[in-house]
């Protein structure tokens, strides 16, 4: 696909909003909507076309982005009628999604919507909105590898790397088994750094010989000084790893896998988001190990 045709994006949120960057630093013209007009118009301050509903873009664009927020909104846009918000796609359309999804909701997705003519991708990402905008995000691909090759060009401008991981399904269970690690290693940096504050370490200095050290993990790059200046300005919203979390578990109790670490990150979560902190970025989850510290 050549980049002067439009792509379409809907949903503009963190992660909606950098690839739409990525789309547009690629060359690409981008239709994009969402139901916060405030994301709309930031849409069109950055060069791109705000649509006022998922169908324009659907009307607009043979290849439309999904960056949504579960898989209830996935289903709603691709089969829902117009009058409920549905996007009304047809024939020889292509859908990437990179939504974190159910997986086996989106297995049975895809074989419903290709019987309509729609091909379907799944692309769930690893990486935060700010790596998915510098282009460090990955993207875990299920589904056909025709329709891979069709849609290369646009998953070359949205990630540096994409790894095809089989049918429809796949993406989505490897990206569940990413984002279990990658919020246990959240949690595990964070439970580190307290108990450093509270020995009286300083933190700054500490994390750096961490990274240097046998613990080292990506995270300690992407939220390390995060959690030491307790600068939580969201990359990814705390409210959406409870959500891909308490699916882990859904998942896992279908298959009889038991994640008692995944537990115990849940109660973390949930605890900082009754203490308001839901529309905080991830990393903050130190706070509720802060809190938890006895006072002498």
């Amino acid at each position: 696909m050549a980049p002067a045709e439009i792509t379409g994006v809907i949903g503009l949120g963190l992660i909606g909003t950098a690839l739409a960057k990525r789309l547009l630093h690629a060359g690409f013209s981008v239709a994009g909507y969402d139901v916060a007009a405030e994301r709309r118009d930031n849409l069109a301050q950055m060069g791109g076309v705000a649509c006022t509903s998922a169908q324009a873009v659907g009307e607009r664009c043979r290849i439309i982005v999904l960056a949504v927020f579960n898989t209830d909104q996935v289903e709603a846009l691709l089969e829902s009628p117009v009058a409920q918000g549905g996007a009304a796609l047809g024939s020889d359309q292509l859908v990437i999604c990179t939504s974190t999804c159910d997986p086996d909701r989106i297995e049975a997705l895809a074989a419903r919507v290709e019987k309509r003519g729609i091909r379907f991708l799944e692309s769930p990402l690893s990486g935060n909105s700010d790596q998915i905008a510098k282009g460090n995000g990955v993207a875990l691909v299920g589904g056909d590898r025709a329709t891979m090759d069709i849609a290369a060009s646009v998953l070359n401008a949205l990630c540096r790397q994409h790894f095809y991981l089989g049918p429809a399904g796949s993406g989505g269970r490897a990206k569940l088994a990413i984002n279990l690690v990658g919020g246990l290693n959240r949690a595990v940096m964070a439970e580190g750094l307290a108990f450093a504050e509270s020995m009286g370490l300083e933190l700054a200095p500490l994390l750096e010989v961490m990274k240097s050290s046998a613990v080292y993990s990506r995270a300690m790059d992407t939220r390390g000084m995060k959690m030491v200046e307790s600068d939580f300005t969201p990359h990814a919203w705390l409210t959406q790893s409870l959500k891909d979390f308490k699916l882990m578990h859904e998942v896992a109790a279908r298959i009889g896998q038991e994640l008692p670490l995944a537990t115990q990150y849940v109660q973390l979560v949930e605890s900082c988001i009754a203490h308001g902190e839901g529309q905080l970025d991830n990393s903050v989850v130190i706070q509720e190990l802060r809190r938890r510290r006895k006072k002498n």
